[in-house]
């Protein structure tokens, strides 16, 4: 990574590109919806994007957030825990299981993402996203996927599977605006 591949955008300074990966990376910057940990922001499409203003926009709007963006979601991360507790209760297999009360204390047993990646979702509905790939004491090896649209509304949890919607996930549009899906 040199010089001559880094550029600037407001709210996160100077990123520099990863030539291997083709995105552009954040120094740390203090992040209040995760609690204000520093976070290295991963911006993919940005360079070549026809409206780069709604990625700033977004980073903007998800830098703004409180610690009510991720209580809103709760209920529908309980759901994911709930429908994975589930499956492994039912197959015999507790090494995993770990008891949560309900959604006010599901937050207690994540571990948020430090690397918030902002990406456009060209195959979708072209909004701008902010993924997080957390982990989680529930799903070991799939972790947690949380989504903003916009950077504004959770509008995607469940495990992480790199889509930034239901409706892409599981190419079916009539999943569009909803946040956790566990097929049945």
């Amino acid at each position: 990574m040199t010089d001559s591949s880094a550029m600037r955008i407001p709210g996160l300074g100077r990123l520099v590109e990863d030539t291997g990966l083709g995105w552009y990376q954040s120094e740390p910057v203090p992040v209040a919806v995760l609690g204000n940990a520093p976070c290295r922001f991963i911006v993919d499409g940005y360079a070549d994007d026809a409206a780069p203003e709604e990625f700033h926009a977004a980073i903007q709007t998800f830098l703004a957030l409180d610690a009510s963006a991720l209580t809103a979601a709760t209920p529908s991360i309980f759901a994911y825990y709930r429908d994975i507790t589930d499956d492994v209760l039912a197959s015999g297999d507790d090494d995993w299981y770990v008891e949560i009360a309900g959604p006010d204390d599901v937050l207690d047993h994540v571990r948020l993402g430090n690397e918030p990646m902002v990406t456009r979702d060209l195959g979708g509905d072209d909004h701008v996203y902010v993924s997080l790939e957390c982990e989680c004491d529930w799903e070991e090896e799939h972790g947690l996927q949380i989504v903003f649209r916009d950077g504004r509304t959770v509008t995607k949890v469940g495990p992480y599977d790199g889509h930034l919607t239901n409706s892409s996930a599981w190419a079916d549009d009539s999943l569009d605006g909803i946040v956790y899906h566990h097929p049945r």
